[in-house]
């Protein structure tokens, strides 16, 4: 998956951009009430356990 799909998967769930920071952004759950970064790997793919870690502190399930 694309750093811009995650992007918009999270918008969609209710997250947003909280902060920006040096190498990653800081993301804020409205969800699960979390802070995490997403890195700013520009198109390319997220490696899967970085994923599944935003994915997680989002609260999004991504096995639906």
């Amino acid at each position: 998956m694309k750093i811009s799909e995650v992007k918009k998967l999270l918008l969609a769930n209710g997250c947003y951009l909280y902060r920006e920071g040096s190498r990653h952004e800081i993301w804020m759950s409205r969800t699960t009430g979390k802070k995490f970064q997403v890195p700013r790997h520009g198109t390319k793919d997220v490696p899967s356990g970085t994923l599944k870690s935003i994915m997680e502190s989002a609260g999004i399930d991504l096995k639906r």
